[in-house]
C-alpha cells in the first residue's frame, strides 16, 4: 500500500505529487485556467495538414470543411471536459481513478494500451517539432537536411519536452499562458495574409465531397481531442470540489475550438492552391513556401513552442499512467521512459518511413478506437459514481476496497475488451482493414463511435463489481451540469 504524501507544487517549483489525490486545502486551481491549457493542446502544424487533408483525400468543399472544424472539437473536446469532472471529484489523475473502475490489476490492460498509444503521439508531435526546426535552418541560413541534422533537432526537441513536462502542472500553465498570446497574434497574421492572397473563386468553386467523407473527416480531426480524454482529469484534480462542471466542458471546447476551427480552414485553404503539401513526406517546409519568410519564421517558432507543449503535456499525463502500473519512481522520473521512447521512434519515423500523413492518419484512427473503449466504460461508471475513495486507489494489494475479484473488475473488463476488439472490426487503416471495414460505419470512419457505444451498452447492463469498505468521499453539489 502506498502512503507516500508529496506536497504540493509551488508557483516555479517542480511538482512532486504523484498519483495521490490533492487535499481539498490545496485545490486552489481555477476553471479559467484549462482554456489556455487546451489551447496550448492543439498548438500544432499539423492541424493545418489535416485541414489540406479533408480538401485532397476527403474531396471536401470549404463548407463541408467548416462542418468538420466546427464539429470535431464540440465532440472530442466535450467528451474530455465531461470525463475532466472525475479529477475535480477525485482529486487523481485519470489513469490512477480507472483502478477504482478497472481494479487494480485490470485497470493495467487498458492503461498499459494507452500509455503506449502516448508513444506514438509523442512520437508524431517530436518529430513535427524537429521539422519545424529543420525548416527555420533552412529558411535562415540555408541549412540542408541530413541524418545528423535529424537527430541533433530530435534530441533537442526530446530533451526540452522533458524538462518542461518534468516541472510539473504549475510551469506547464505559465508557458500555456503565454504560448497561447503569441501563437494567436501569429496566426491572425497568417490569416489575414492567405485572405489577401487566395484566389478565392477556386476556393469557393471546389465541388462538395460524399457525406460518408465529411462523417469520416469529423473522425479523423476528433481523434486527437478523444486522445487527451483520459488525461483530462490530470488538469483538473486541483480544483475545489464546487468547481462548475459547465464551466469545465465549455473552457475545453472553447479552448480547443478556437485554435481547431482557424487552423483547419486555413490548412484547407492552403490546399486548394497547393494540393500536395497534403501528401508531403515532410508536413511543416510547406508553410515557408507559401508564406513570406518575416511571418513563416516566427510563426514556425511559436508552433514549435505549441508542439513542445503539446509534447509536455502528454508526457506529464504519461508519467502517471506508467506509475499506475508500478513503475514506482517519481512522476518527473517516470516523464523519461517516455522521452526515450519517442526519440527513437522519432527517429525511425523520419529517417526510415516514406509516408509521414500516411502514418500519421492510420496512427489517429487506431488512437480513437484504442481511447474509446476506455471511455465508454469509465464514461457510464461516472454517471453512477459520485466520489472516490482515495485509499483505495492508492492500495495496490489484496486489501484495496477496489481489490474486487483478484484484482479485476471483470464487468468492466469485459466491456473494454468486446468493445475494443468491435471496434476494430470497423476499422481501416494502410496496413490493417478490419472484416466489417465496407459496411457503412466502417466505410464512415465510425470505428471508434461503435466502439464507445458497445463499451457504454456493455458496462451499463453488465452487473456492476462491488467495492467493499469503500469510503465515500462526497464533493460539493456543482452548480451546473450534474453529471
Amino acid at each position: 500500500m502506498s502512503t507516500t504524501a508529496e506536497t504540493p507544487p509551488a508557483e516555479g517549483t517542480v511538482e512532486t505529487r504523484g498519483l495521490e489525490p490533492v487535499p481539498d486545502n490545496e485545490r486552489t486551481g481555477r476553471v479559467g485556467e484549462l482554456f489556455p491549457t487546451w489551447v496550448a493542446a492543439n498548438i500544432s502544424v499539423l492541424l493545418l495538414t489535416m485541414g489540406a487533408g479533408l480538401i485532397v483525400f476527403n474531396k471536401l468543399n470549404i463548407w463541408q470543411v467548416l462542418i468538420v472544424a466546427i464539429t470535431a472539437p464540440v465532440v472530442s473536446y466535450g467528451m474530455v471536459g465531461v470525463i475532466s469532472i472525475a479529477g475535480k471529484r477525485g482529486g487523481s489523475p485519470g489513469m490512477a481513478l480507472s483502478r477504482a473502475v478497472f481494479g487494480q490489476r485490470g485497470n493495467l490492460f487498458p492503461g498499459a494500451l494507452i500509455w503506449v498509444a502516448r508513444w506514438g503521439w509523442e512520437t508524431i508531435n517530436a518529430v513535427t517539432g524537429a521539422y519545424a526546426v529543420l525548416t527555420v535552418l533552412d529558411l535562415l541560413f540555408g541549412v540542408k537536411s541530413n541524418t545528423v541534422l535529424v537527430v541533433v533537432t530530435l534530441l533537442l526537441f526530446v530533451a526540452c519536452t522533458f524538462v518542461v513536462s518534468g516541472l510539473g502542472i504549475k510551469a506547464l500553465q505559465v508557458c500555456q499562458k503565454w504560448s497561447t498570446y503569441l501563437f494567436g497574434v501569429f496566426s491572425v497574421l497568417v490569416l489575414v495574409y492567405l485572405i489577401a492572397n487566395t484566389d478565392w473563386s477556386s476556393v469557393f468553386a471546389k465541388p462538395a465531397g460524399s457525406t460518408a467523407m465529411l462523417i469520416a473527416g469529423i473522425g479523423t480531426i476528433a481523434a486527437g481531442g478523444i486522445s487527451w480524454v483520459p488525461s483530462g482529469p490530470d488538469f483538473t484534480r486541483y480544483l475545489p470540489r464546487n468547481a462548475s462542471n459547465k464551466g469545465m466542458v465549455g473552457a475545453s471546447i472553447g479552448g480547443a475550438g478556437i485554435v481547431v476551427l482557424p487552423m483547419v480552414l486555413m490548412g484547407a485553404v492552403m490546399a486548394v492552391s497547393t494540393p500536395n503539401l497534403a501528401s508531403a513526406q515532410d508536413p511543416v517546409s510547406f508553410i515557408g513556401e507559401l508564406l513570406p519568410m518575416w511571418i513563416s519564421v516566427p510563426y514556425l517558432v511559436i508552433a514549435l513552442i505549441g508542439m513542445l507543449l503539446i509534447n509536455s503535456m502528454s508526457m506529464y499525463s504519461a508519467g502517471f499512467t506508467a506509475q499506475t502500473l508500478g513503475i514506482n519512481v517519481p512522476r518527473a522520473w517516470a516523464v523519461s521512459v517516455n522521452a526515450v521512447i519517442s526519440l527513437v521512434f522519432g527517429f525511425l519515423l523520419m529517417v526510415v518511413a516514406t509516408s509521414f500523413i500516411g502514418s500519421f492518419i492510420s496512427f489517429l484512427t487506431l488512437l480513437a478506437v484504442a481511447f474509446s473503449a476506455w471511455i465508454g466504460v469509465f464514461g457510464v461508471d461516472m454517471l453512477k459514481r459520485r466520489s472516490y475513495d482515495g485509499e483505495a486507489l492508492m492500495d495496490t494489494g489484496r486489501t484495496s476496497a477496489y481489490w474486487y475479484s483478484g484484482g479485476f473488475a471483470w464487468s468492466a473488463m469485459i466491456a473494454w475488451g468486446v468493445a475494443l476488439v468491435v471496434g476494430l472490426l470497423f476499422t481501416k487503416v494502410d496496413w490493417f482493414a478490419g472484416p466489417l471495414a465496407d459496411t457503412w460505419l466502417g466505410a464512415n470512419g465510425l470505428g471508434w463511435v461503435v466502439t464507445i457505444v458497445a463499451a457504454a451498452v456493455l458496462y451499463a447492463v453488465l452487473p456492476r463489481a462491488q467495492a467493499p469498505g469503500a469510503r465515500e468521499v462526497h464533493e460539493e453539489p456543482a452548480r451546473s451540469l450534474s453529471i
